[in-house]
Parts: structure tokens; C-alpha cells; sequence
């Protein structure tokens, strides 16, 4: 075991000696600080802004002056998601999908004012984030820095020296993974110090935090490892470099922007335009409250005066038009969750395909695990997406419960002929202040654990793998110096 501490030792007085490696090695540390400062400071404007918009949309509908309960169905209401604390360490798909829906009547809006459709094209190509700098310029600086700790020995015959004294060839393989390991330790503490401030300051959740921690030094130990296998099986230098690189730009640039376009194509899903007309199609099918002669609205009607004992809607004790109202949007509620479970359903194809392609490169298996413990993932927003509308169907039935018990069929049926009924039927505004605010329920710990889990085994697989790729590696090695 000393002569792997010496090795690695050698390996570190070396990368001191190299200008070159120490000055981006320090760079790239000095980035990551950077990075974590300004995602923290970013996440933290951007979640204020998000909260003070909430409260303006939430004393704006709480202020209304008296209205009929219907106008406020179609007055509507703004909802915005919160960001999660561990947004500022990797924001996911945040800036693609938007952060606020209108929410109206007889409608289910999208989410919309996602940074990407805001903000220069360069936001596609990755925010600079602790997370983008760990999955993508860290394994590129360890590659230009390590492609040579093993090849450069060969070509200088040294390698044959170590083997004179007695080193192994298993010692040598080991120490140079030990030494570049140091390094690759160096790269991971500014983003530690990043999490345990989330932690310490803004109460980031512990176990999802050590979670990416752990998932991010497996990542970086994974390159470690295909380094030193790559360098020890190449002959020179040289072409150590060029295959490093040129995994690099497979695994890390390529198939992560592939997988996804290909996952879509394999399952493609409805656009937000077909997804209206189609809607608005089954529709027209479904029935219309308007239509005296509307087969559904006429039994609706029916069960109705039967239920109460009546033979004409002007008899109800309630008001038939609240009613018909409640039950329209029923119909419509549960055609638009229809079609969002059969969107969510296709869009969870489509990650569980891009996922797959983790098994051949690391870094989708790094995101995925990143994100679902930071809970920015797809999933998260699936979650606001269902909370909202949920949100929305509950307030809009309320108003229309207030139309049903608060106003008359008669005053409700003359408001637009009669100066008194249309006074009447404006109700008093305190009915608005007790609608209840929205209030996002973000994934729990274990739901964040369970999503993060297949990326952390797929790494841990990558790791396995790396370590009998090293003893092969090792072998070779000691055959044929």
C-alpha cells in the first residue's frame, strides 16, 4: 500500500510542477465558486420575485369589487411555482417550462415566461451552474490532465524502472487513479461548501443533499477511472488524449441532447395546438349547456327537477343556472385531465427512453439523479401542473356554488334587462377573500430519493464496471511494458 501513496504522492508534486494544470485546475475551482454565488443569488431573486408576484395576483383577486360570481370565474387567477432551495445547486428543467398559469373557467391553461423563451438561445446550451460544471467541464479538465499519467510513463520507459524495484503493475494503475482522485476531490469541495451553506442558511434538505453529493463524486471518480484504463491501454500520450476527448464529447455533449430528441420522435405527443383543437372537438361531442335541445344537459335537467321535487327550473330552491354551470365545468375538468394524464403519460415515455441511454453515458444518469433530488425534474413540474388545475377547478366551483345559493334564477335570468337584478346580483367581495391562496406542495423526501435512485445505480453500475476495466487495464499493463 505505500508504494500506491507514493505514486499518487509523485502524481501531485508532478501536477504542482505543471503551470499549465494548476492554472486550470484553479480556474476551474474558482468557476464553480463562482457559479454556486451567482446560482444561489439567482434562485433567491427569482423565487422572491415569484412570491411577490403570488401575493399581488392573490390581493389583486382578493380586492374585486362586488361582481357576479361568474365574472370572477372568468377574471381568473395567476398561480406561480416556487422554486425548491436546491434549484440554486441545479435548476433542471426550470427555464424550459415556464413558472405561471392563468387559471380561468371552462379552460386549463400552460405554464408559461420559462426562461428559455425570455433569453438569449446560449440558455439551451446550459446555465452556468454548479451542476454544469461538474457534469461537463470537470471531466474535461481531469482528461487534461490525467490522459497522460499512465502513457507518459510507457514512453518514457520509466514505467519498466517501477516494475525493476518491485512495483506492481496493479500498484502503479492504483496510484495514478489515487492521485487523480486528489484532484478530482478539488473539483468537488467548492460545490460541497455550496450545498452545506443551502443546508446551513436556506434549510436545503440533508438527505437529498448528500445524495447529489454522493452521485457527483461517483460521477467524477467514474472519469477518474476511464482515464487511467484509457491512458494505461494506450500506447502514446497523444492517442490517450484523442480518445479521451472523444468520449467526452459522446457521453457528455452528444447523447444527452440525442437521447432526448430521439425519445420524442420514438413517442411523440401532441402539440399544445393540437391538443386545444382536439379538446375543443370532444367538446362540441360531449354536449352543450346553451342548447335547450342538448341530449346530456336535457337528462341533467331532468335528474335535477326531479331530485327537488319540481316541475319548471323557475320552482328550484336553488339556481338552476349555478348548476348548469357546476356541471359544465365537471365535463370540461375531467376532459382536460384526460388528455394532461395521456400528455404526462407519453412525457414519462419519453424521460424513462432517455433515461435508458444512461446505461452508455453517465452523465444522463447524473442528471437525472441530480435533478429529481434537487426536485427540478419533469416530474416536479408535472406536480405543479396537476396542483394548479386542481386548485383551479376547486375555485371556480366555489364561485359557482356562490351563483347557485347567492342569487336568484329570476335575477340571474333578467341581470342584462333589469338595472335592480343586475344589482343584485353582485355579491358582496368578502366572498373573494375567503377562496383559500394556492400553495404548492413540493415532492417529499422519499419521493425524491425513490425518482433519484435508478441514476445513482446506474452510476454505482458505471463504477463496478470502471474497477474491473482498472484490473484488466493493470494486466495488460504489466504484460507488455
Amino acid at each position: 500500500m505505500s508504494s500506491i501513496r507514493l505514486i499518487a504522492g509523485d502524481e501531485w508534486r508532478l501536477l504542482r510542477r505543471n503551470r499549465v494544470a494548476m492554472l486550470g485546475l484553479v480556474i476551474l475551482i474558482a468557476l464553480s465558486l463562482i457559479a454556486a454565488l451567482t446560482s444561489i443569488a439567482q434562485r433567491d431573486a427569482s423565487d422572491s420575485i415569484r412570491a411577490r408576484f403570488q401575493q399581488q395576483a392573490d390581493a389583486a383577486f382578493d380586492g374585486a369589487p362586488a361582481r357576479h360570481p361568474h365574472r370572477m370565474v372568468h377574471y381568473g387567477h395567476f398561480v406561480f411555482r416556487p422554486l425548491p432551495v436546491l434549484a440554486a445547486f441545479d435548476p433542471g428543467v426550470d427555464a424550459f417550462t415556464g413558472n405561471t398559469i392563468y387559471l380561468e373557467g371552462h379552460r386549463q391553461n400552460s405554464a408559461n415566461f420559462g426562461d428559455v423563451r425570455q433569453s438569449s438561445l446560449l440558455v439551451r446550451f446550459g446555465q452556468l451552474t454548479p451542476a454544469f460544471v461538474l457534469q461537463a467541464l470537470a471531466p474535461l479538465m481531469l482528461i487534461f490532465i490525467g490522459f497522460g499519467a499512465v502513457a507518459r510513463e510507457r514512453e518514457r520507459g520509466t514505467v519498466r524502472q517501477l516494475f525493476a524495484h518491485g512495483v506492481s503493475a496493479r500498484s502503479v494503475i492504483l496510484g495514478k487513479a489515487l492521485g487523480l482522485g486528489r484532484i478530482a476531490a478539488l473539483m468537488l469541495a467548492p460545490v460541497a461548501l455550496a450545498l452545506g451553506w443551502l443546508m446551513a442558511t436556506e434549510g436545503a434538505p440533508l438527505a437529498p443533499s448528500l445524495f447529489i453529493l454522493s452521485g457527483y463524486a461517483l460521477y467524477l471518480a467514474i472519469w477518474v477511472l476511464l482515464i487511467i484504463i484509457v491512458s494505461a491501454l494506450s500506447g502514446h500520450a497523444r492517442g490517450a488524449l484523442m480518445t479521451l476527448i472523444g468520449l467526452w464529447a459522446l457521453a457528455v455533449i452528444l447523447l444527452p441532447r440525442l437521447a432526448p430528441d430521439l425519445a420524442v420522435a420514438a413517442n411523440p405527443a401532441l402539440t399544445r395546438l393540437e391538443t386545444d383543437i382536439a379538446v375543443q372537438k370532444d367538446l362540441r361531442n360531449m354536449g352543450d349547456s346553451h342548447d335547450p335541445d342538448d341530449p346530456h344537459f336535457n337528462a341533467f335537467k331532468a335528474r335535477t327537477l326531479k331530485q327537488y321535487g319540481v316541475e319548471k327550473v323557475e320552482d328550484l330552491p336553488v339556481n338552476y343556472r349555478g348548476l348548469l354551470a357546476m356541471e359544465g365545468e365537471k365535463l370540461t375538468s375531467k376532459l382536460f385531465d384526460d388528455y394532461a394524464k395521456r400528455q404526462f403519460a407519453v412525457h414519462r415515455t419519453q424521460s424513462l427512453q432517455s433515461d435508458i441511454v444512461g446505461l452508455i453515458s453517465p452523465a444522463i444518469a447524473l442528471r437525472r439523479l441530480s435533478m429529481s433530488a434537487s426536485g427540478t425534474d419533469l416530474e416536479g413540474h408535472r406536480r405543479f401542473l396537476s396542483q394548479a388545475e386542481a386548485y383551479r377547478f376547486a375555485i371556480v366551483q366555489k364561485l359557482n356554488a356562490l351563483q347557485v345559493k347567492s342569487i336568484t334564477y329570476e335575477d340571474d335570468s333578467n341581470r342584462n334587462k333589469d338595472p335592480e337584478a343586475a344589482r343584485r346580483v353582485r355579491i358582496d367581495p368578502k366572498n373573494w377573500q375567503e377562496v383559500p391562496d394556492f400553495s404548492y406542495r413540493a415532492a417529499s423526501t422519499s419521493e425524491k430519493l425513490r425518482a433519484a435512485l435508478p441514476g445513482l445505480l446506474i452510476l454505482l453500475g458505471w463504477f463496478a464496471a470502471l474497477l474491473l476495466g482498472l484490473r484488466f487495464a493493470a494486466r495488460r499493463l504489466g504484460g507488455t511494458a
